[in-house]
């Protein structure tokens, strides 16, 4: 039977062709304006690294002013001083360790169409890209001794790389970067996880927008004294010089760990607790905020990744599709009421309630299934659009599986949700008022 009322359900489309437009497009701008949203809301929420996210740790050490301190205040920043950054790089502390702040360097192209620009990048340890699990395209990431000697070497994005040398593998050739010759020794890949990169090392300062250009040793960004691009917590008048990026006490320095397994971290945590006590004794970190270690997951909550503005935009998708729903109500309540007639003659001639019912809710089934396929569409449209307006965002495009599964079920849902009542209607009809009447 029920293959037979699937057909009568496609049939069924047929019948005023106006009003099935409407609800099949009701349905669809509902769940396209759901499921968009839910998809970024996953991505944005999602463990970006999800094979080793509870090996990689952020340290937080309070090396705020007392002044206007009191016991039990939070850190008052999410990064290091340089001396704290330096001292986590030279201890025997995790298996991988990196330092990592913003840089921006002008680089003098040795083609004559391009002229003199400003490239952004970042400054890091070899770790790094180990840690992260950075693709590359050409070459490879620097050695551990290159960090030891503050060498000039680089790593080049994509981007950057194509549009220097373009589709040219230019590792082992030398670059002008801030006037001084660096060797180019890898060049990245499409890293998808470039979309949460900035909000996972903790640049949440505005500094990076759109994709880091290239990349050099930590090392070597302070040999040749190179500024940190972004802000910082000084509250100076004066902006602090590269010595007092040195010397002071002002945050400056995303830090990251690797520890081999999950069950490192309370050996990590009790480094932490021993170098703080130590730097106490020194004279720093004068004050008494319990220090912080935040695994991937962990750090991506204290920032806040997803915040109450997308959380809203998710209700705000729900309500809309509340009212498609009622609106598809309405629709389906004018569809089965001028089929009065039809359920009467078949009450009269043995069809039971139960039939009656089984048969129009399976027809509003197929308004779902027709509805979640535009919907669908109509979700990857918007998705595509996202991606090509904000880059943060370029990953939301592609929709796996259960993304793709929830959207028709949420569909069809939604047309059964919406059919109960018109379908209840229907079977309500009296078979003798219908036969007087025809």
């Amino acid at each position: 039977m029920f293959h037979y009322y699937f057909l009568l359900g496609l049939r069924s489309l047929r019948r005023n062709p106006a009003l099935t437009a409407l609800m099949v497009l009701t349905l669809a701008v509902g769940v396209a304006a759901s499921v968009a949203t839910l998809t970024i809301l996953h991505v944005m929420s999602g463990d970006p690294i999800p094979h080793k996210s509870d090996r990689l740790f952020v340290p937080l050490v309070d090396n705020g002013p007392t002044e206007g301190y009191k016991p039990g205040d939070e850190p008052n920043d999410n990064q290091l001083s340089y001396r704290d950054a330096t001292n986590f790089l030279n201890s025997k502390a995790g298996e991988r360790r990196t330092a990592i702040f913003g840089i921006a360097q002008p680089i003098e192209p040795a083609r004559k169409d391009i002229g003199a620009f400003t490239a952004q990048g970042l400054a890091l340890g070899a770790d790094f890209f180990n840690m992260l699990d950075v693709p590359f395209l050409h070459g490879q990431g620097w050695s551990p001794a290159d960090d030891k000697a503050a060498a000039d070497v680089v790593v080049l994005s994509r981007k950057l790389s194509n549009k220097l040398y373009g589709d040219a593998d230019p590792v082992g050739q030398r670059m002008t970067l801030g006037g001084s010759q660096y060797q180019i020794v890898g060049v990245l890949d499409t890293w998808n996880m470039v979309p949460r990169f900035h909000h996972i090392i903790g640049n949440d300062d505005g500094a990076f927008d759109d994709e880091d250009e290239l990349y050099i040793p930590f090392a070597t960004a302070i040999r040749h004294e190179m500024q940190r691009n972004g802000s910082t917590s000084c509250t100076s008048d004066v902006a602090p010089g590269f010595q007092a990026f040195i010397d002071s006490e002002c945050t400056w320095i995303q830090f990251w760990f690797e520890t081999r397994g999950a069950a490192d971290r309370a050996e990590l945590q009790s480094y932490l607790d021993s170098y703080a006590v130590e730097q106490r004794k020194l004279g720093r970190l004068k004050r008494a905020a319990a220090n912080k270690l935040y695994d991937v997951r962990e750090w991506l909550d204290h920032l806040k990744v997803v915040g109450n503005d997308s959380k809203l935009s998710a209700w705000l998708a729900f309500g809309f599709l509340v009212l498609c729903l009622v609106n598809t109500i309405g629709l389906l309540l004018a569809k089965f009421s001028v089929r009065a007639a039809e359920v009467g003659i078949r009450r009269a001639l043995g069809a039971s309630r139960r039939e009656i019912f089984h048969q129009f809710l399976i027809e509003t089934t197929v308004v779902g299934l027709v509805g979640g396929a535009l919907g669908l569409l109509l979700a990857f449209g918007a998705l595509a659009l996202i991606a090509m307006q904000s880059k943060a965002l370029t990953v939301v495009a592609h929709m796996d599986w259960i993304m793709l599964l929830t959207t028709f079920a949420l569909a069809v849902a939604s047309a059964v949700l919406a059919g109960l009542l018109p379908t209840w209607r229907a079977c309500q009809v009296t078979p003798a008022l219908q036969l007087k009447s025809q």
